[in-house]
């Protein structure tokens, strides 16, 4: 029987996660958490409610997974609060991690669209503090927190600029930076997946074949420009648009699924 527990990790009504537990044999530990992150192009029309149904499957086929929960352009969010958020809510595991018998010697991160943008993001977090833009507002970072050992990008927004030349979703990146790359370019390459390349932990860029909500280029960029680094970010073809990565009971769905079990173990 899956166990759900509701933490808080910051004041803001939307600084907080849902965990969701297989049970466990007395004295067991759990090998792993997975870490659900919601998409809707950064906006507050969105919520953790996305990932819900992703959470309890995880936990119910043995895995731990944390359902996060963060500020998004129109609630306190975008710059840099959405991203601070990221990094905050990833590093509460470690609070959870006695209490619940967590073993956080892998954790992996598994994004939707714009949430794949923020996973890839996330595990470039070492990168920051070389990333300081000219205009200020730097993102917060700990380096000593909670270290991603694995993503899963579900048709993930992991090439910035391009969305933006793009306007996809009627100018989702300006509205999530506060602006256009041409007025914050520091901000723009500080929140951008492909600065913080070379990665040292392995990327699956899962992308619909019919998906017409975020281009393929948005994976197929990101995949090519990582190919000089020590673990080449994987391009995985599946059947399906946009949301069928985000419907439990569809093949690409169960494809991210099985990707996400293999990084665990």
């Amino acid at each position: 029987m899956t166990q759900r527990y509701r933490y808080e990790y910051g004041q803001d009504p939307s600084q907080w996660g849902e965990l969701f537990l297989p049970d466990l044999p007395a004295g067991g530990t759990h090998q792993g958490v997975v870490i659900v992150i919601h998409g809707g192009y950064w906006r507050s029309t969105y919520g953790a409610e996305l990932g819900e149904p992703l959470a309890k499957d995880l936990a119910e086929h043995g895995m731990a997974a944390w359902n996060l929960e963060y500020r998004r352009a129109g609630n306190g969010g975008g710059w840099p609060g959405t991203f601070e958020d990221i990094l905050a809510g990833i590093d509460k595991l470690a609070d959870l991690a006695e209490p619940h018998a967590l073993d956080l010697g892998k954790v992996v991160a598994l994004g939707h669209s714009a949430g794949g943008h923020l996973a890839v993001w996330a595990a470039g977090r070492a990168k920051l503090d070389g990333l300081v833009p000219e205009e200020g507002g730097r993102v917060k970072n700990s380096n000593d927190g909670v270290r991603l050992t694995g993503v899963v990008s579900q048709s993930g927004v992991l090439n910035l600029a391009e969305a933006e030349r793009l306007n996809l979703s009627d100018g989702a990146v300006a509205n999530m930076l506060g602006g256009p790359s041409s007025e914050f370019p520091g901000r723009h390459r500080m929140a951008a997946p492909l600065a913080a390349l070379p990665l040292d932990i392995p990327v699956y860029a899962v992308h619909g074949m019919e998906d017409d909500d975020v281009p393929l280029s948005m994976s197929t960029t990101y995949v090519d420009a990582s190919k000089a680094g020590p673990v080449p970010a994987q391009l995985v073809m599946v059947p399906g648009d946009h949301f069928a990565l985000i419907d439990v009971t569809a093949q690409a769905y169960l494809t991210c699924r099985d990707l996400v079990g293999r990084l665990l173990r």
